[in-house]
């Protein structure tokens, strides 16, 4: 008979998925040699190797693998489990885990106060990622609900729309586009376009967009923030396409300027999304429709874009 703790068991599902021990760790908020003894604890007791190491990476064996199977469900049941007690104890205490597209984290913090103050009894933690890491977390089920542009297809999730979300061309006040009105799609192509990273759903609609009007555009430098891609627009290294929401205050203090570009602004959609027949929590679910109903009365110009 196998003598496992649902310790030891979620350790080896936070190394098995990250396959590194030191993120574990730092995931788990243990030592490294705390999670090391856990997985060696665990290896004795079911009688086999979970993991092999190939110069400085480790795989998952095969027992390994077989076990990482399991320990995942047991993480599901127990998070239900979690969710039902919650659920009776009503708005009065729990917590709520919502992940965020880097994007959207513009907007969302002071929706996020609101509710808390609604529900001051609820423990809420934010992560903020790139689209891959939020879709990611989503299927690990480490969130309960995600803040997302459109969601893939094909995939078991549920989403529903709750906020307009213009994608606009930016550019320095001194860039000579800036003084131009209906600029040609066609006149972008001698233009040089800072990128978000690939995993970006900005860059991704971008990309989409300008495929489907057969422009072709000179790539420029990749970076990994919205903040360095307004950085270097304003010192004229480009332009970029980037979320309304994201460059209110260089608008308003007249650091970027938006072109009229024919065709813009690409007009998206943010979406609450969580995984599809996952049970919510009483305060994941109230969450869900505080975004669904408070949003148009914090952006009433955006719900009637």
């Amino acid at each position: 008979m196998l003598h496992l703790t649902l310790r030891q068991l979620r350790v080896f599902e936070s190394v098995a998925r990250q396959l590194n021990f030191s993120r574990a760790a730092e995931e788990l908020h243990l030592s490294q040699p705390a999670v090391s003894m856990q997985i060696r604890q665990l290896e004795e007791n079911v009688g086999l190797p979970l993991f092999e190491q190939m110069g400085k990476r480790i795989f998952l064996t095969d027992a390994g693998r077989e076990l990482f199977h399991y320990s995942r469900a047991i993480a599901r049941q127990l998070s239900d489990l979690e969710e039902a007690l919650n659920q009776m104890k009503g708005l009065e205490s729990g917590s709520l885990k919502v992940s965020v597209v880097s994007t959207a984290n513009y907007f969302l913090p002071p929706l996020l106060a609101n509710f808390c103050r609604m529900h001051p009894g609820i423990k809420v933690s934010l992560s903020v990622g790139n689209r891959e890491t939020v879709l990611r977390q989503l299927s690990d089920n480490e969130t309960d609900i995600a803040v997302i542009g459109k969601p893939p297809e094909g995939v078991d999730l549920a989403a529903e729309p709750f906020l307009p979300n213009p994608l606009v061309v930016v550019a320095s006040p001194e860039h000579e586009l800036a003084r131009k009105k209906h600029i040609p799609l066609k006149a972008l192509e001698t233009e040089t376009f800072l990128l978000r990273e690939p995993g970006s759903g900005t860059r991704g609609a971008m990309e989409r967009f300008f495929a489907q009007h057969k422009v072709k555009l000179n790539m420029g430098n990749e970076m990994s923030s919205t903040e360095a891609i307004k950085q270097a627009v304003q010192a004229r290294m480009g332009l970029a396409v980037v979320s309304l929401y994201t460059v209110e205050l260089e608008l308003e203090t007249g650091r970027l300027k938006v072109l009229d570009v024919q065709g813009f602004p690409i007009t998206r959609q943010w979406y609450t999304v969580h995984r599809a027949g996952k049970r919510l929590s009483t305060a994941a679910d109230a969450f869900r429709s505080f975004l669904l109903t408070e949003t148009p009365k914090h952006f009433p110009k955006a719900a009637k874009a």
